[in-house]
């Protein structure tokens, strides 16, 4: 075998070898992005439900009524 044909073998079997990972390779690069996708949309839910902190607050308190006396 010479220098060449085993350098063209060698091509053909990486070249067979890489097309049986692409499809996988998608596969998994989508899934990734799905997931990425939902907990983006988990962290800004968590981020829109949370009250914004150091708002004001109002306190209502109620006095009883002093007595009168009469004279």
């Amino acid at each position: 075998m010479s220098p060449k044909s085993a350098s063209r073998s060698r091509e053909l079997t990486d070249r067979r070898r890489a097309g049986k990972r692409r499809p996988r390779n998608k596969i998994l690069l989508g899934l990734a992005l799905v997931v990425a996708f939902g907990v983006g949309i988990a962290l800004g839910q968590a981020l829109h439900d949370n009250p914004h902190p150091g708002g004001q607050q109002t306190s209502l308190r109620t006095f009883p009524a002093l007595t009168t006396t009469s004279p």
